[in-house]
């Protein structure tokens, strides 16, 4: 060391003491916040997975609904068109078709257009939207033996089992005959024609089948049938044919 060189001094830093409770809880909230985090992220991607009905429907999605229904290309219609229909052919029910508040508007849009009409609009939309809020309606298609003798179309009712045991019933049933073979292009009422067989009763037509329509609370179905239940077709004492339904991937 050089006599005219100062003395070195050593700086000592002193850590502070380690708080083990202190460390514990940081962790604790750090993984709290994460599994919250994740908690927030499953519900999410679940809610996407299971989807739901919109049943109220707002300018947007009657914008989407009228373009889907009035485009010129077939193949888009025939794509979303398809989850809609549950076959069954399950005598006498052929299938069963599903009508949300948003093919509503796509299916009166498709008529209208395919009628040559193209001025159907917000302002028609929303009146049919209005004319059954929150209603989503289930026509059976059925076919019967055609030695049949029938005058008017049985009594059938259609109606939902629940989980719980019970059953949800609908608002109405209707029971509309059809004469004549089956002419596919639409729904009762949305077609070209009165009823999807075209034919007028007549003397020498018999009643070839018939299409059951079911009103429901859309609610109601959308909580009992978003992942699965059975919608049941029957005459009471004489036939009964369940048909699986879920709505979790319908608009």
């Amino acid at each position: 060391m050089c006599a005219a060189s100062p003395p070195r001094r050593t700086l000592l830093r002193l850590q502070p003491a380690f708080n083990a409770a202190a460390h514990s809880v940081y962790h604790d909230d750090v993984r709290i916040a994460r599994a919250g985090a994740l908690a927030v992220l499953l519900a999410a991607t679940a809610a996407v997975a299971v989807g739901a009905v919109d049943l109220r429907l707002d300018a947007p999605a009657i914008t989407r609904a009228l373009s889907l229904g009035q485009t010129a290309i077939a193949a888009d219609l025939v794509r979303f068109h398809q989850p809609y229909r549950v076959d069954v052919q399950r005598a006498p029910v052929d299938y069963l078709e599903i009508v949300t508040p948003f093919r509503r508007i796509v299916l009166a849009a498709q008529a209208r257009a395919g009628a040559g009409d193209r001025r159907f609009g917000q302002r028609e939309a929303i009146e049919i939207e209005a004319a059954t809020p929150g209603q989503i309606d289930l026509y059976a298609e059925l076919t019967f033996h055609p030695l049949n003798t029938f005058v008017l179309v049985p009594a059938y009712r259609m109606r939902v089992r629940l989980p719980s045991g019970g059953w949800l019933e609908p608002h109405n049933v209707n029971g509309m005959p059809r004469y004549g073979a089956r002419v596919n292009g639409g729904l009762v009422p949305y077609t070209p024609t009165p009823l999807p067989g075209g034919a007028a009763p007549g003397r020498a037509q018999p009643m070839l089948g018939a299409t059951i329509l079911g009103s429901f609370d859309g609610e109601a179905l959308a909580a009992a049938c978003n992942r699965r239940c059975d919608v049941v077709v029957e005459e009471e004492g004489k036939m009964s044919v369940p048909v699986p339904l879920s709505l979790a991937a319908l608009r």
